[in-house]
């Protein structure tokens, strides 16, 4: 493999793809793999292995989410200023597979240790590969696209084996052996990266003390979506004992983060402080820029309040959903194929992606050619519609159920493809649209603010499926079907009037938006 790449010689690739793209491909598929199979057997396993409360488990799902999303920023800070991308993508593997042999070893007594130590790798690894991905390409590559939309793929095709993998074989063989997968894969994706990296060039190393950092790509920091290139001058940090503080640093916030998850009450303080805190602080920062600036962040903080409601409805594949799939759904597809339901719950959504991301993207192509395709407004709108049908679907699985409770997964299905449509409307646009809508001075703050909304969201969701699980406690199936699908016919209605809100407000929106597309 050769050494000593320059950059220019990596971005001058020939073909479709660079090669480095299909390395960072695999890291990031098995690394997925270990993220959804952990995430798609937490709530399952806190109710029926540590004996939790189906509204205490959705609690301390949405309390780990919501750290996962908020640490992937701070991880995101640390790589980009002190360790580079690729020092803080092996510590956060580290990490993840340090936390991941926790549980593996005794997932039972050690469970909160395990999980925060994930929680910190996961926010030093998330980031990090996906903004070497972009660094791949010269900004204005027409193939940039294409080369995200391979790397998504990977992403998805991770989430699907290791969404269903995992819970199957905890529920079936072993909860030990489910969390020693994650830990194998992890393993595998990190020595990927290691035997690998050398042909990355200068791409993720650490910048030196006297280097002046130009170009910083914000390409794929949320794996959804492909940000514009932001050029932002300012001098770089690179003294060796603040990469042995931040990994001590990273080290000593374990404890805190299990006493956070453990006791939700903590993190209900922290999620009540941070927020107004950061938007205290914008509004400071945005005093400082004329009106059309001004206007610019008005209309992204409109996304951003509205992505809050969007993912706290949707995140409930992890939380309320988990707990109704193992208890309210038949093992059955098309009558006769026997599969796992909480499976089939964590993979349906990245199964239907693949499928579908592409036919999406030469949809919005289609119909921009004919001068009709909806704006970023509408988009979102669409979104939320899209959602209130998934729900509404999750909802009519009571009309499909047995007399003992059990509704079709067949159905159950059909919802999560419903569903898949409206992600596909609003998460390819996110991140993107925060940056265009920013000064380039403030795109770090608007990135923070976006992942702190995800971190909202995640939250939110934990505490709205706590107030379905918490309804039906102690309720046979039959009352759980009634009460946890009435619930989603609320989230759907919820769902369908934020829809129709944005929709109705887009020309006001777009105003504030300015040129912006």
């Amino acid at each position: 493999m050769q050494e000593n790449l320059t950059l220019e010689q990596i971005q001058n690739f020939k073909g479709k793809y660079p090669k480095q793209l299909w390395y960072l491909f695999f890291s990031e598929m098995w690394e997925r793999f270990c993220f959804y199979g952990m995430r798609g057997m937490l709530t399952y396993f806190m109710v029926t292995q540590l004996l939790l409360s189906d509204k205490d488990a959705n609690l301390q799902y949405g309390a780990t989410q919501a750290f996962v999303y908020a640490f992937t920023f701070i991880g995101g800070l640390f790589a980009d200023k002190i360790l580079g991308f690729r020092k803080s993508l092996f510590w956060g593997g580290i990490l993840m597979i340090v936390g991941s042999g926790i549980l593996a070893y005794d997932p039972h007594e050690f469970f909160f240790l395990g999980i925060s130590f994930t929680v910190v790798g996961t926010g030093f690894f998330k980031p990090n590969i996906s903004t070497m991905v972009g660094k791949l390409y010269r900004p204005g590559d027409a193939r940039r696209d294409g080369g995200f939309s391979v790397f998504y793929a990977g992403i998805n095709i991770g989430a699907l084996l290791g969404g269903y993998a995992c819970i199957a074989i905890g529920k079936e063989y072993s909860w030990h052996l489910a969390f020693g997968l994650a830990a194998i894969v992890m393993t595998i994706s990190l020595v990927t990266f290691i035997f690998t990296q050398k042909s990355l060039g200068p791409i993720g190393l650490p910048p030196s003390n006297d280097e002046e950092m130009v170009d910083v790509t914000l390409a794929g920091i949320d794996e959804r979506v492909q940000p514009e290139p932001a050029v932002i001058k300012r001098k770089s940090i690179n003294k060796k004992w603040y990469d042995y503080a931040v990994y001590a640093g990273s080290l000593a916030v374990i404890p805190l983060i299990m006493i956070m998850v453990a006791k939700t009450e903590y993190t209900d303080l922290f999620m009540y402080s941070i927020g107004p805190v950061t938007l205290i602080y914008l509004v400071y920062e945005m005093s400082k820029y004329g009106w059309p600036e001004r206007k610019k962040l008005i209309a992204a903080l409109v996304f951003i309040l509205f992505s809050i409601v969007f993912w706290g409805i949707y995140e409930q594949c992890g939380g309320s959903l988990a707990l109704f799939a193992a208890q309210n759904l038949d093992n059955k597809m098309f009558g006769s194929v026997v599969l796992d339901p909480n499976g089939v719950n964590n993979a349906a959504n990245s199964l239907f992606v693949i499928i579908f991301a592409f036919i999406f993207s030469l949809l919005w192509i289609g119909l921009a050619k004919k001068k009709i395709e909806p704006n970023t407004v509408i988009k979102f709108g669409l979104a939320f519609i899209f959602l209130a049908g998934s729900f509404f679907i999750f909802y009519a699985t009571r009309f499909f159920s047995n007399g003992s409770g059990i509704a079709s997964l067949d159905v159950f299905v059909v919802a999560y493809l419903v569903m898949t449509f409206g992600e596909l409307c609003l998460s390819p646009i996110g991140l993107s649209i925060m940056t265009k809508l920013s000064p380039v001075k403030l795109q770090g703050v608007m990135m923070g603010m976006w992942f702190l909304a995800s971190a909202y969201g995640q939250y939110v969701a934990g505490r709205i499926g706590a107030g379905i699980a918490q309804a039906g406690e102690n309720d046979s199936p039959v009352q759980k079907l009634m009460t946890y699908t009435e619930g989603y016919k609320v989230l759907a209605v919820y769902s369908l009037v934020a829809g129709v809100i944005l929709i109705a407000i887009s020309p006001v929106v777009r105003k504030l938006m300015q040129e912006v597309k």
